[in-house]
């Protein structure tokens, strides 16, 4: 090759480099178990991969697949993550009960004034104590819990012992462990399945958030939701991951970029908008005309006082399992009133 030919491939190279033609495009699959329609992906996933597309400049694509589109079901999205089926999963943690222990000290009933504040306190919990234990399989993006928890109910429930015979939807194990202690009937299935089995009679009422509500239509299938004023009966905690070999194989720019739309502020963003968008959901409720019974301040001392043994047993479990459940529990109690204080 002549001198002038190789200045010149040299000056084409430049060029090409300086343009971003050769720049690294990554395209990155998200599935999640909602239509798209849905709050958490049109006002959350969407926001965080929008961002993350244009923080980009274009390099990264996040193709969004809904509704369980990649295949398999909810409780299968944080092994795809970890297989690398999805690069980006969102999932409930307690889908596969037991799998993510420590993360249940925030679904422990009455834990959560506020999803943000919970939120901020899940993520500090796990940079404290998770990401080298159970987290360790896959990087987590955002790692939050949703507004208060909600009973929507074919009869009214407004007593504890209203839960005799209910045969009521549970979205955790420890919800689980809290209604069947309360005399109902605690039927286990992904938020997706509710609709079916409500029509169907299979279960009698579901608790869910107000956020969830429009999505699956609740409002049409029950008439009647009990609420807890300034507490939260319980709540779930969220995944937000993302494949390790995923995450590593990009250039430290792209890294850099994932990392400043994820973490502590995101995972309160996160939270904060599922609460905000519980209105919408309860207004439905009350267009629709639904009986929305909301407990005084008595009422909820009732419920508890009843719950109280969940979180006792919930603790010495975790003690007796080697998790530390006193220290865990004293520990996101703490952040959370500290993020609820605002400091």
């Amino acid at each position: 090759m002549t001198t002038t030919r190789r200045t010149m491939l040299g000056l084409m190279t430049a060029a090409l480099l300086g343009t971003g033609a050769v720049a690294q495009e990554v395209t990155l699959r998200l599935h999640q178990f909602l239509p798209a329609q849905a709050n958490v992906p049109a006002h959350i996933l969407d926001v965080w991969a929008d961002k993350v597309e244009a923080d980009s400049d274009g390099r990264i694509k996040i193709d969004r697949f809904p509704s369980m589109q990649l295949g398999g079901r909810p409780p299968e999205l944080i092994d795809q993550a970890i297989d690398g089926v999805a690069d980006i999963i969102w999932t409930v943690a307690g889908y596969t009960p037991g799998r993510f222990p420590q993360v249940e000290v925030f679904e422990l009933p009455f834990i959560s004034p506020d999803a943000e504040a919970t939120s901020r306190a899940y993520w500090e919990l796990a940079e404290e104590r998770m990401m080298e234990t159970e987290f360790a399989a896959f990087k987590p993006l955002g790692l939050w819990v949703h507004g208060p928890g909600v009973m929507h109910t074919s009869r009214p429930i407004t007593d504890v012992g209203d839960l005799n015979g209910l045969k009521l939807r549970a979205p955790t194990r420890t919800t689980t462990t809290l209604f069947t202690g309360l005399g109902a009937t605690s039927v286990g299935m992904p938020v997706p399945a509710v609709p079916e089995a409500l029509s169907k009679g299979v279960i009698d009422g579901a608790v869910i958030p107000w956020e969830v509500v429009p999505a699956l239509k609740v409002q049409e299938l029950v008439g009647n939701h009990t609420e807890f004023p300034g507490q939260a009966l319980y709540t779930t905690a969220f995944i937000f991951a993302m494949n390790n070999a995923a995450y590593d194989g990009l250039p430290d720019d792209l890294k850099a970029v994932i990392d400043a739309n994820s973490g502590l502020e995101f995972s309160a963003f996160a939270g904060r908008t599922m609460q905000e968008y519980d209105a919408p959901g309860r207004e439905l409720a009350v267009g629709a005309g639904n009986n929305i019974v909301t407990l005084s301040d008595d009422q909820v001392a009732a419920w508890k006082e009843a719950a109280q043994p969940t979180i006792d047993n919930w603790i010495a479990e975790a003690d007796a399992a080697g998790i530390d459940g006193t220290g865990l529990y004293e520990a996101a109690t703490a952040l959370i009133a500290k993020h609820s204080s605002g400091n």
